[in-house]
Order: C-alpha cells, then sequence, then structure tokens
C-alpha cells in the first residue's frame, strides 16, 4: 500500500512541476498616470546631440512630435524577448465614457524594461485632465494578451 502511495506522490509532483515552474510570458509590474510637462523630457546631452535623450526608457507617444502630456510609466518584465507586441491602452476621460483606445507597437527583451506610454498633443487636453478609468493589456502578435492592469474604476461593474 505505501508502494502505491509512494507512485501517486511522484506522479502530483511530477505533473505539478511545470505548472509551478512555468513563469508569465510577460507581467506588468507597475504602472503610474500622470502629466509630465515637455520640460520633463529635457536633458544636457540633448542640448549637445540635438537628439531625446530617454534616459534608458522607451518613450511611445501617440503623437511623437509632442512631448507634454499624460503618461503611464511602465515597468514590464518578460522571460524570453518578445517582439511584435503591441500596448493595448483604454482610457475613458471626463468628457467622454467611451473609453478611447490607443495602440503602441513595442517588444520586450528578457528582463524589466521601461516604458513611457504617452497620450500627448491633441489626444490629452491639459494637465487638469486626469483619466476616470483605465485598461492596459500587452498583446502578442498573435492578438494574445499576455499581461493586463487596469485602474480601480475600470473594475468597478456599470450600474
Amino acid at each position: 500500500m505505501s508502494l502505491r502511495r509512494l507512485f501517486y506522490f511522484v506522479c502530483c509532483v511530477v505533473l505539478a512541476v511545470p505548472a509551478v515552474t512555468r513563469a508569465a510570458e510577460a507581467e506588468l509590474t507597475r504602472v503610474w498616470p500622470a502629466w509630465r510637462n515637455a520640460e520633463s523630457f529635457d536633458r544636457i546631452s540633448e542640448y549637445f546631440s540635438n537628439r531625446e535623450n530617454t534616459g534608458g526608457h522607451t518613450v511611445l507617444r501617440s503623437q511623437p512630435e509632442a512631448r507634454a502630456g499624460y503618461y503611464f510609466l511602465i515597468r514590464a518584465k518578460a522571460d524570453h524577448a518578445q517582439p511584435g507586441l503591441k500596448f493595448v491602452l483604454q482610457i475613458i476621460t471626463p468628457d467622454k465614457p467611451d473609453p478611447k483606445i490607443y495602440t503602441f507597437p513595442a517588444a520586450l527583451i528578457a528582463k524589466e524594461t521601461v516604458f513611457d506610454l504617452g497620450l500627448t498633443g491633441a489626444d490629452w487636453p491639459d494637465r487638469k485632465t486626469h483619466a476616470v478609468a483605465w485598461h492596459l493589456s500587452v498583446v502578442a502578435a498573435d492578438g494574445r494578451e499576455l499581461a493586463s492592469q487596469q485602474s480601480f474604476l475600470w473594475a468597478k461593474p456599470t450600474p
């Protein structure tokens, strides 16, 4: 009888180990939404090189020519390199109850990566406007959602 129990135990361990050791393909570890002025992106090196120095962050803007806007500072982790991804940001603003969708093409490398996703120019009115609710997802090239985070109000059911 104890040999049978040992056999079942070994089978359970062998079947459970792949499920436990399999890491998520991508993970959003932090998401911080906030307004940023154009000046917050200025670095001294930009005056010498005439190129934006992003300080190691990947900066993606809805209107690339405008810097000021509402940004989502994102820390994302991946267990292996993931080219061809996209961030899909759904956001509800005080003036529009229906979510507006923005898509940002990106790639993750096999470590933690920092992204600044910016709604800039005409896509965000001014610094006084705040998002009512938002949902951010990382979508693979084949359409699978790899990770997502959302604001507290996004999770609330509509009355």
